[in-house]
């Protein structure tokens, strides 16, 4: 995923995860959460005389995510991975084990979704975009930094993928579980928004330029989902803040490339806070 270093749009290729929104039960409390959490602006995307809410989240006037009412159970974060057809997309999705939870449907002249379910029960949506080609600003404080597959069995589970989208997963070891990356997304980010993205890159692994996320077994009471993390200035002060504002701090972690904390807000929805630390 780039860090939006161009005034370009940033579009996304078949198989890569492109956008992210919460659904909540009260989204304009969420709202409120969110933006003392991360400085996020929200605005309703849907025209007055349209009788549902659709809150688009920006950082610094670029869109980064959204808000959904959704009744009933708890808040949890769902993950988009951009295809050319949604509708094509769906039989796919059955024949290689998965399963249609919703749709497809028109979101007006933003794009067209599905929302499907994995063999192994993760939920997440299918994009085609029209308008709105997905999230604009990534891997900044306040912004989405990337989706994780949490998965009873990863190895199972993301044949799935690789059937459904091509994708390519390297193993990374036991404590690392797998990076999943699209083949040629680091050329598409370097000719878009990211022309620097291999000189950042240059100490990450072979491939990183080509990597959407990861995925990894579940940690004790979790079930399988799309896990999101954002990306934050200090994680000790974000995790502070977050506490402040009615989330739980569930765990910490010092990581190589990252120090962490998990955390479920106050209205059960579960995501990641990723402060970046240069190797040395």
């Amino acid at each position: 995923m780039a860090s939006g270093t161009t005034d370009n749009p940033h579009t996304y290729p078949q198989g890569v995860t492109c956008w992210i929104d919460l659904q909540a039960p009260d989204a304009a409390a969420a709202a409120v959460f969110y933006g003392d959490l991360l400085g996020w602006q929200t605005h309703d995307a849907l025209p007055p005389e349209v009788p549902a809410t659709y809150l688009i989240a920006t950082l610094d006037g670029l869109d980064a995510a959204a808000i959904e009412p959704r009744e009933g159970g708890p808040a949890f974060w769902l993950t988009y991975i951009a295809v050319d057809d949604v509708d094509a997309t769906v039989p796919r999705v059955v024949d290689a084990g998965g399963e249609l939870v919703d749709g497809p449907h028109d979101a007006g002249p933003g794009g067209r979704w599905a929302e499907v379910r994995d063999p192994q029960g993760a939920v997440f949506r299918l994009w085609q975009a029209r308008n709105r080609l997905g999230s604009q600003v990534n891997n900044v404080p306040g912004s989405w930094n990337f989706s994780d597959l949490h998965t009873p069995d990863p190895p199972q589970d993301l044949r799935f993928y690789r059937t459904l989208l091509g994708w390519q997963v390297e193993d990374m070891g036991p404590d690392a579980g797998a990076m999943i990356k699209v083949p040629g997304y680091g050329d598409h980010l370097e000719s878009t928004v990211d022309p620097d993205i291999r000189v950042r890159q240059a100490g990450a692994p072979e491939g990183f330029a080509d990597a959407i996320g990861g995925a990894v077994g579940l940690r004790d009471g979790e079930e399988a989902h799309w896990h999101v993390t954002f990306s934050v200035a200090d994680r000790d002060a974000s995790a502070a803040l977050a506490t402040s504002l009615g989330a739980t701090v569930l765990d910490t972690r010092e990581g190589q490339w990252a120090r962490t904390a998990r955390v479920r807000d106050p209205w059960g929805a579960e995501l990641t806070l990723s402060q970046f630390v240069a190797p040395g």
